[in-house]
C-alpha cells in the first residue's frame, strides 16, 4: 500500500463504525430498512441492472455496504472492495442483522488480486464519488475491464465533474479550473458533519478530479463499449449537474463478447 493509499486509509477509519451508526442507524436499525424495500433502497441505481439473481457484483469502494446489501437481498452475489476495517465491521454486521451474506475485501483497490478476482464479475459496481481518491484514472478504468467477465457490464456513478467549478453539493472543498488537473489535499467525505475542533483531527485525502472528457476516454481506452451516459441534477439545486452515470460493457470492438 502506497503512502496515498495509507493516508486514504487512515481518514475512512477514523470514527467511521461510530460515523454510521450516527448517521445510517445501528446495523440492527439499516437492516431492516433495507429488508423492508431493497429496491427503494438502491435510489435511481436499481434502474441499471436488468436482474439480481445469481449476478456476481464487486462493489468498488463499497464503503459501508449501503447498496451491497440491498442487492444481496435482491439475490446478487456482491463482494466489496473498499479500504476501511471500519466499513467492513458495519457492513458486516448489517448483512448478518439482514440475513444476507456479502464479501468484504479491505484491500487499496488498485492492488485488487487478478489472480484471484480477475474476470470474476458479471457486474462491477461504483457509486457515490470515489474517481477523485485515484490519480491515474486510465489504470483505474484498465483494473474494472480486468475485473469483468467477457460480456459484464460496469456501472460507473460519480460527482459530475461541474463540480470542479462549483461546490454545488454543498462539499466545502475546493474549486479549480475545469481543466485543472492538479492534485490536491483536502477534507474527507464526512468531516464536515464534526465540531471544528474534531474536524481539525482528521486525516485529510489527496484527490484528482476528472473531466467528462477524460472519463470517457478512459473507459474507452480501457477497452469499453459505451452504452450509456446520463448526467443527474444536483440534490441541492435541480438546475445544475450533480451526478452522472456511466455504462459500459466488456465486448471488442465488433460487439462481440470477448
Amino acid at each position: 500500500m502506497n503512502e496515498v493509499s495509507r493516508q486514504h486509509k487512515a481518514a475512512w477509519e477514523f470514527d467511521a463504525y461510530d460515523f454510521w451508526v450516527r448517521h445510517a442507524g445501528t446495523p440492527q436499525e439499516r437492516a431492516a430498512e433495507d429488508k423492508a424495500d431493497p429496491v427503494r433502497m438502491l435510489r435511481k441505481y436499481a434502474a441499471y441492472f436488468d436482474r439480481y439473481e445469481g449476478v456476481r457484483i464487486a462493489n468498488i469502494c463499497g464503503s459501508c455496504g449501503k447498496k451491497a446489501i440491498p442487492l444481496a437481498l435482491l439475490g446478487a452475489e456482491v463482494t466489496i472492495f473498499d479500504i476501511s476495517e471500519d466499513n467492513r465491521r458495519y457492513a458486516l454486521e448489517t448483512a448478518e442483522a439482514a440475513g444476507v451474506r456479502v464479501d468484504f475485501v479491505v484491500a487499496d483497490v488498485m492492488e485488487i488480486d487478478l489472480e484471484t478476482y480477475g474476470a470474476a464479475f458479471d457486474v462491477v459496481f461504483m457509486e457515490g464519488g470515489i474517481l477523485h481518491y485515484f490519480h491515474d484514472i486510465d489504470a483505474f478504468m484498465r483494473l474494472m475491464f480486468a475485473l469483468l467477465k467477457p460480456g459484464g457490464r460496469m456501472i460507473c456513478s460519480d460527482f459530475h465533474p461541474f463540480t470542479k467549478i462549483a461546490d454545488i453539493l454543498h462539499f466545502e472543498q475546493p474549486t479549480m479550473s475545469y481543466f485543472s488537473q492538479e492534485i490536491f489535499e483536502g477534507e474527507m467525505a464526512h468531516a464536515r458533519f464534526y465540531d471544528e475542533e474534531i474536524r481539525q483531527q482528521i486525516p485529510k485525502c489527496r484527490y484528482r478530479k476528472y473531466t467528462i472528457s477524460e472519463i470517457l476516454n478512459a473507459i474507452l481506452n480501457a477497452g469499453f463499449c459505451l452504452k450509456r451516459f446520463d448526467e443527474h441534477p444536483s440534490w441541492e439545486n435541480e438546475k445544475l449537474p450533480g451526478e452522472f452515470t456511466a455504462v459500459a460493457e466488456k465486448f471488442d470492438i465488433h460487439g462481440n463478447k470477448e
